[in-house]
């Protein structure tokens, strides 16, 4: 070095430093690849992909050799450095020099590099991937030593050296469809978020009520039972006797009718045709219920608490709704127990599904305790409302307009306002 012109250190000190931008933008590219993206490209044939794919399963020779690189070239600049400054000033420009190649390291071999490498990591990371299989099987008996003293280094530390960066928890996966919305359809990604969503959700979110259930009563006269079966629209019908939650089986409407055309339908043969119940816990998982009821081959089941008394009743009909929405054809903006007045208001049937009115309408309701209308609004003003009664509900403005009994019937909610309170009743 001692023979070399000055001019030529200072060549060699800039190559040397072009060298450290890229083993550092190498490093942060290949860190900040989707590795979702790598997988996907390596798979269809991408030959830079494959390269890169490869490096990253042994992440700890990937490092290896860019740090071993970087530190060498990094190294050699320092005394390049300090002989560039004894030849020119002497002893006293050491330090100068030093503080100058400590800024002009940080800035054009660190932060710029590893910034643009940020940036765009496929762009650097893929071209850069040839250059570093290459240098890996070039150096890897020393790159094998130094992971080797590392890893036991690591171990001192119960450090587990298996590497799985692409496993994802459901609140991660949920957050990544989040942020593809923008990439596929709306209507997809609803589709995955309420699948993701199967998990918060049991049979009680989604269930008919016990007081909305369609169900044939034993008890009632034979002609009743006749008009029913031939004016219900569901193909499947709960039966009970005396009370609902004495339910005897389960209705299949197409066995009744074929009964019916034979003339031989009568309340022992339609006992005959029945099919056992099938019994459901109100608390089960959304998405546990659903594979219980595909392996098993149920399409309805009866939900009951603790005690066994009948809350409700689900079928995969409401299930596959919490994924793909509504079945029926309808007006956007509209839902079955919502029906829009000429004041942009909103007459609300009492019964109705907070989940499904927040689903149709895109509302914010409170879903976390009672399950409709009625429930929320006797909860909320802890006594039973009067015709006119009139509250506001997470900033919806909601007035009681029809009561029966001790429940809700009607109520109209008007279009969200801007509020700091939560929650203010009036009468």
């Amino acid at each position: 070095m001692s023979e070399l012109p000055v001019w030529a250190l200072f060549v060699i000190l800039a190559l040397l430093i072009a060298c450290s931008a890229f083993f550092s933008s190498s490093e942060t590219a290949m860190m900040a690849l989707n590795r979702y993206r790598l997988k996907n490209l390596a798979e269809n044939g991408h030959r830079s992909a494959k390269l890169a794919s490869r490096l990253l399963e042994r992440p700890d020779r990937l490092l290896g050799v860019i740090l071993l690189g970087n530190n060498l070239v990094n190294l050699s600049a320092a005394s390049i450095s300090t002989i560039a400054a004894l030849r020119l000033y002497g002893e006293p420009a050491i330090a100068l020099f030093t503080f100058i190649l400590t800024l002009v390291v940080l800035i054009f071999a660190e932060v710029a590099p590893k910034t643009l490498a940020m940036r765009h990591p496929e762009s650097i990371a893929y071209p850069a991937s040839y250059i570093l299989i290459v240098l890996l099987w070039l150096l890897y008996p020393l790159v094998w030593v130094i992971n080797l003293i590392a890893n036991q280094v690591l171990r001192l530390f119960n450090s587990n050296q298996e590497y799985n960066q692409d496993a994802l928890n459901k609140d991660e996966l949920r957050t990544v469809v989040s942020e593809a919305e923008s990439l596929i359809p709306k209507s997809h990604h609803d589709m995955l978020m309420s699948i993701l969503d199967l998990e918060r959700i049991t049979v009680e979110d989604i269930m008919v009520p016990r007081n909305a259930i369609e169900c044939i009563d034993l008890d009632d006269e034979w002609d009743e039972i006749l008009e029913q079966l031939a004016t219900s629209h569901h193909t499947r019908l709960p039966v009970f006797q005396g009370n609902i939650d004495n339910v005897v089986g389960v209705l299949h409407l197409r066995r009744a009718i074929h009964a019916i055309q034979m003339d031989n339908l009568d309340r022992e043969k339609l006992m005959k045709i029945l099919r056992p119940a099938y019994f459901v816990p109100v608390d089960t998982p959304v998405m546990q219920q659903l594979l219980i009821m595909q392996n098993e081959h149920h399409r309805l089941g009866l939900a009951v608490d603790e005690y066994g008394d009948l809350q409700g009743m689900v079928t995969m009909d409401e299930i596959l709704e919490e994924i793909v929405g509504e079945f029926t054809t309808q007006a956007i903006g509209e839902a079955p127990d919502v029906h829009k007045q000429s004041d942009g208001s909103f007459m609300v049937y009492g019964m109705a599904s907070i989940r499904d009115v927040n689903r149709n309408m895109g509302w914010e309701l409170p879903v976390d305790g009672p399950k409709t209308l009625n429930g929320l609004i006797l909860e909320r003003l802890e006594d039973i409302p009067q015709p006119g009664t009139t509250m506001l509900i997470d900033n919806y403005p909601v007035e009681v307009v029809q009561t029966k009994g001790a429940a809700v019937r009607m109520a109209r909610i008007y279009p969200r306002v801007e509020s700091d309170d939560d929650e203010t009743p009036a009468d």
